[in-house]
């Protein structure tokens, strides 16, 4: 189907086109990271991705005279819908040249299918659900972005705009340093929390029981985000296939569960930021990019501290700041010099406190976009 130069994509050559736009918009672009090729593929894989379990897709590309000027993509997520009594679609994966009405003609056809299905707004970007890359970066262009996180042209937020979008929720990103953290702050921080909470002990993650450790913090994190913005409990399915793509990266100095009296209550996994070598692998895995992540691990200098947890019985004593600062300890012991906390709800100030509290910078903002269909 082809409309006024967007068409709906249905062949595995239009999925590889779709896929492959971004490697050739952003080739001039330093900050930008190319993502595995293999991941993008499996991301939107009906058959592959549970997360189609419960949710529909439709993938758009826009074409100047032959060549690909932008692609979208439109998600019904049943779930979400049901979890938050709403007809909210999603969209994600927005590419686009600074033309507002290539993106105009994107976000028509997007929201007319998603009109089609029901739905009555549309919030995004997601993609291609809430529990995967959502936000657009709208400052910090100049700066590489930490693992999972995503990046963007500068005028994306002006062409999402100038179609009909409003900013929704703004998504924080703060970095703490060997040089801004303030150790001594949080030891002592830490002493308080230890004292009011006798039974408390920080264990890492044990990868070799990953399943149980998975169900663990799906039941923390299903609890603790249960009443914020845009939260979307994990599924069993959901996560042991997280879990299983994250195996490769996880390193259980960064990733610790909490436990008082045997218990466990809190949780944060932080990742080694292994965007600083998709850097230089132009997103393939093969051939050789297998050897680079092999050998490039040991040079890695940053983490990202991507899933946290507390049980709401527990929030406000401290124990979220205590899981943060064995991150950081191990990571200084290590080699690693930087954190990023990402990301935290522009609405969330107990979180921001923690994050300012143990000597967080604000570094990077992404913002959610809504519009009424």
């Amino acid at each position: 189907m082809n409309t006024n130069g967007v068409t709906i994509v249905t062949t595995d050559d239009e999925r590889k086109r779709f896929i492959e736009f971004p490697y050739l918009h952003y080739s001039e672009t330093e900050s930008w990271v190319p993502p595995l090729r293999m991941e993008q593929k499996k991301l939107i894989n009906t058959a592959k991705n549970p997360y189609f379990n419960n949710a529909e897709i439709a993938l758009f590309i826009a074409e100047h005279n032959g060549k690909i000027a932008g692609r979208i993509s439109a998600v019904v997520d049943h779930r979400f819908n049901e979890y938050h009594k709403t007809h909210t679609g999603h969209f994600g994966f927005f590419e686009c040249i600074d033309d507002q009405h290539t993106a105009n003609l994107l976000f028509r056809v997007a929201g007319d299918w998603l009109k089609e299905k029901g739905m009555k707004d549309v919030l995004g970007p997601a993609s291609p659900g809430m529990m995967d890359t959502i936000g657009l970066l709208v400052d910090g262009f100049d700066r590489m972005p930490y693992i999972l996180m995503p990046y963007n042209k500068p005028y994306y937020e002006k062409l999402i705009l100038g179609a009909g979008y409003e900013p929704d929720m703004d998504l924080l990103a703060y970095v703490v340093d060997k040089d801004t953290v303030s150790m001594d702050r949080i030891n002592r921080a830490m002493a308080i929390v230890n004292k009011r909470n006798p039974g408390l002990v920080v264990r890492p993650v044990n990868i070799k029981k990953i399943k149980e450790e998975v169900e663990i913090v799906r039941h923390i994190y299903n609890e603790a985000w249960k009443d914020n913005w845009g939260f979307l409990p994990l599924t069993k399915e959901e996560l042991q296939a997280t879990a299983e793509d994250f195996k490769m990266i996880l390193d259980p100095k960064y990733a610790h569960i909490a436990e008082v009296d045997g218990n466990p209550v809190a949780f944060s996994v932080a990742l080694p930021d292994y965007n600083q070598i998709f850097a230089t692998m132009n997103g393939n895995l093969f051939p050789f990019g297998i050897f680079k992540l092999l050998f490039g691990k040991k040079k890695i200098n940053r983490i990202r501290t991507a899933l946290m947890g507390v049980l709401p019985e527990y929030q406000g004593k401290g124990i979220d700041a205590m899981l943060h600062q064995k991150s950081i300890e191990n990571g200084i012991a290590n080699g690693v010099y930087t954190s990023e906390l990402s990301w935290v709800l522009g609405s969330n100030t107990e979180m921001i406190r923690v994050a300012e509290r143990i000597g967080g910078e604000l570094d990077k903002t992404y913002r959610m976009f809504r519009k009424t269909l």
